[in-house]
């Protein structure tokens, strides 16, 4: 997997800080740009303390409509205030601060794919 650059995230800017729909606070760590032959991923990694296996976390089930918020209302004026272009954004959530790509075991992450259509947020499989 070849990084080809790694973008200013703003992480101590309350702007890049969200409340979203399940109700936990999350904040922007990381945008990186990925590019794979044919395709280009734009991949928005948040730190999302609340997600996990404990009983007072986020589960899956609500923290998809999270990540789609989080795509529809930060990382596509993201792209365009930055004029980037991708096929694919990636919102990845996780519950500590880890190393992109490399295995964590203790970490909880998530992730989901979209495609950018029309001012949206398209799901999208990998």
């Amino acid at each position: 997997m070849s990084r080809i650059a790694l973008l200013l995230a703003f992480v101590a800017t309350p702007l890049w800080a969200a409340d979203v729909p399940s109700g936990q606070s999350v904040t922007l760590h990381e945008v990186l740009v990925d590019e794979h032959p044919g395709t280009t991923y734009l991949r928005f990694r948040f730190l999302a303390p609340m997600i996990g296996a404990s009983p007072d976390g986020v589960d899956y089930e609500v923290t998809g409509a999270d990540m789609l918020f989080l795509c529809e209302t930060l990382a596509l004026p993201y792209i365009s205030d930055f004029q980037l272009e991708g096929d694919r954004i990636i919102i990845s959530m996780m519950d500590r601060v880890t190393e992109f790509a490399v295995p964590d075991p203790d970490a909880t992450q998530v992730f989901e794919a979209f495609r950018p259509v029309d001012g949206t947020c398209m799901w999208d499989d990998f």
